[in-house]
């Protein structure tokens, strides 16, 4: 069994399909399906089962691609070690973080690590809140960037900067004269908020739980998986939303949205590693970068 095999069958599992996965490996389909058959063969394993012209993982397939990822991130780690031994001078630095910080907090910090490091490649993946924590657990990201609660005992969590929360509306929403809203008032409202799993969502929950009130009392008519999704809906109907300053202060000013009066506490930013895993210099340089413009 090759790493190459292990890549091609890791890049298969997660988008269950042929087609993409070549794709990404810049391999053609009968290539990846080929290496896919080779593994099933030699082990007498079948991986997916093929439904139609659809392939979905085996139950064997998911225990092996716990043990895949494994043993590609350390692989990778080894790889990232013999790489650092001359300088930040080649290498990559794998990232993953929710989409508020990928989109507005983070790239002022990637600019300056390439500008910098201009031999250091970097991969940015972006994704909510638990899917960025599972990422780092796993070893497939160096570091993660999230504004949700954690917790994975694996993970050191460490706060790098914060974030305010607004409730907006249209500007022809009856929220939009700035009255005091209560707890009952926003259960009588039609909401429109991000999706499970969400670092926004996640905030949200807690600041309600504080008044007393559970999110599931909520009407939420729609829950999307973007910020730009959410904001777009706004503006188009009579709902009413929670999204971070940095995604709405434009339309503010700009009058395209209105700020609700309902106060929302903070909410911090923050870095995750693995507590275990060896932290690269491109790893650390980023931090030490980040930690300079927070002083």
């Amino acid at each position: 069994m090759t790493l190459e095999q292990l890549r091609i069958f890791v890049e298969v599992a997660e988008r269950q399909h042929l087609t993409q996965a070549a794709a990404v490996l810049a391999l053609t389909p009968s290539a990846v399906s080929a290496s896919i058959k080779v593994l099933e063969e030699r082990y007498g394993t079948p991986l997916f089962n093929r439904v139609g012209r659809r392939i979905e993982i085996s139950e064997a397939g998911l225990a092996f691609l716990v043990e895949a990822r494994r043993t590609l991130a350390s692989a990778r780690a080894a790889e990232l070690t013999l790489a650092e031994l001359g300088g930040l001078k080649r290498g990559t630095l794998t990232i993953q973080a929710s989409q508020t910080i990928a989109s507005y907090w983070l790239p002022q910090f990637l600019v300056q690590f390439r500008q910098t490091y201009p031999a250091i490649g970097l991969s940015i993946t972006v994704d909510n809140t638990y899917n960025v924590a599972q990422a780092v657990a796993q070893g497939i990201a160096d570091l993660g960037f999230v504004e949700g609660e954690i917790d994975e005992p694996a993970l050191s969590v460490e706060t790098v900067g914060q974030d305010r929360l607004l409730t907006v509306v249209a500007p022809n929403h009856p929220w939009a004269s700035g009255k005091a809203l209560k707890p009952k008032d926003l259960i009588a409202a039609q909401w429109i908020l991000r999706e499970e799993g969400s670092g926004t969502r996640s905030a949200f929950e807690s600041a309600l739980a504080s008044q007393g009130v559970s999110i599931t009392t909520l009407q939420v008519a729609l829950s999307l998986p973007s910020n730009e999704a959410v904001r777009s809906a706004i503006m188009a109907g009579t709902f009413a939303t929670v999204m971070s300053e940095l995604v709405v202060a434009s339309h503010l000013q700009a009058g395209l949205l209105a700020k609700a009066n309902f106060q929302l506490p903070a909410r911090n930013f923050q870095m995750l590693r693995h507590q275990e895993r060896y932290k690269s210099k491109a790893s650390m340089a980023l931090e030490q970068l980040i930690w300079a413009s927070s002083t």
